[in-house]
């Protein structure tokens, strides 16, 4: 259910390296869990492989620290999870200002770019909870995407 978990249990199986890395993870335990998640790519006139993938944090281990920071820097985007906005049943439970993507510049148009520049500075500062009820606000009184970046971009947000 995560490639910390998965990153974990080849933990428990793989033959000793003769090393460790903090946390008690042997870094031959990362091999399998780096070959499945670099599986992703597209495939020359087959489509593309989709992996997503969570990674367990702020759980105390530093097993799971390590695991998560090997990882950091190979996905695409980071979508992170507040568990303070879900005890609260607020959902989705997203932590917008620590969310991101990388290389949006590929996906996005200008406006959208723009707009998306204007969202993370009026967000800047502000708690999640904050920060989700002003995007859920904003989303209600629009009926589509490009509704919601001209509103943004006309309003500067706030």
């Amino acid at each position: 259910d995560s490639i910390t978990r998965l990153a974990r249990a080849y933990n428990l199986i793989v033959p000793p390296s003769g090393r460790t890395l903090s946390g008690g993870l042997d870094p031959a335990a990362l091999h399998m869990p780096k070959r499945f998640f670099g599986a992703a790519r597209n495939m020359r006139e087959g489509g593309s492989l989709t992996i997503l993938a969570t990674a367990l944090v702020d759980t105390g281990s530093k097993m799971d620290d390590v695991v998560y920071e090997e990882f950091k820097g190979t996905g695409n985007m980071e979508l992170m999870l507040d568990r303070k906005l879900s005890e609260k049943r607020i959902f989705p439970a997203i932590d917008i200002p620590r969310s991101s993507t990388r290389r949006e510049d590929l996906l996005l148009s200008q406006d959208e770019l723009d707009a998306m520049n204007i969202i993370r500075k009026a967000l800047n500062g502000l708690k999640p909870e904050e920060s989700l009820d002003k995007i859920l606000d904003l989303f209600a009184k629009t009926r589509n995407n490009q509704e919601f970046v001209n509103m943004v971009k006309k309003i500067k947000w706030l």
